[in-house]
């Protein structure tokens, strides 16, 4: 079955790589995985991609970015921005960051997104592969202040789908938007559901 792919508005940034975006649509379509949903025509997004519980969730998310051919970017400590793989984890949409920063991640995503006219940003709330008690809300805080709205994005390993949700824009208290988005995600979708 060939896969879904859909255009993506005017307004978000995309990659100029044909042969990237072909790669793309035939690992998707040779993987059995489809996208469900369509990207909100903004200049600025935060995806909240969930859940994060395998490094698969990298590598469908790389082929997918591939398919759609958007440019998009993630987080990453500025430990690993090293050569040579600073080169390659640039090339891929990697902004490092500096954890001791007297501005915090927040502070250097509102800064980095204030000076981007477009800008694309993808995380995982859990932070993490492992199982957490907690979400990290500074993707949260970041739409708030930046006005950015957020996209929520499920891996359904289950359905092999990759969705994307209704986009929100963050204007309640932190804590009540964090729990509107922890009920989104189904647990049972995930590739290694006992650490959701």
């Amino acid at each position: 079955m060939s896969p879904n792919i859909p255009v993506l508005p005017v307004n978000i940034p995309k990659t100029e790589g044909v042969i990237s975006k072909w790669l793309g649509v035939h690992l998707l379509r040779l993987s059995g995985w489809q996208i469900i949903g369509n990207f909100p025509n903004e200049k600025k997004l935060i995806l909240a991609v969930a859940p994060h519980t395998s490094n698969w969730d990298f590598v469908i998310g790389v082929i997918v970015k591939m398919a759609l051919g958007i440019k998009l970017n993630f987080l990453g400590k500025d430990s690993i921005f090293i050569w040579p793989f600073k080169i390659w984890l640039e090339a891929l949409g990697g902004i490092a960051i500096d954890r001791n920063s007297p501005h915090g991640v927040v502070g250097q995503m509102i800064e980095k997104f204030s000076q981007q006219e477009q800008l694309v940003l993808a995380l995982a709330p859990e932070g993490t592969r492992s199982k957490v008690n907690e979400w990290k809300s500074g993707f949260l805080h970041i739409a708030k202040q930046g006005n950015i709205p957020v996209l929520p994005v499920q891996f359904d390993y289950i359905h092999k789908q990759v969705v994307f949700h209704q986009p929100r824009l963050i204007t309640k208290e932190i804590c009540d938007e964090l729990h509107h988005f922890k009920q989104i995600f189904n647990k049972s979708c995930a590739k290694n559901p006992q650490y959701f």
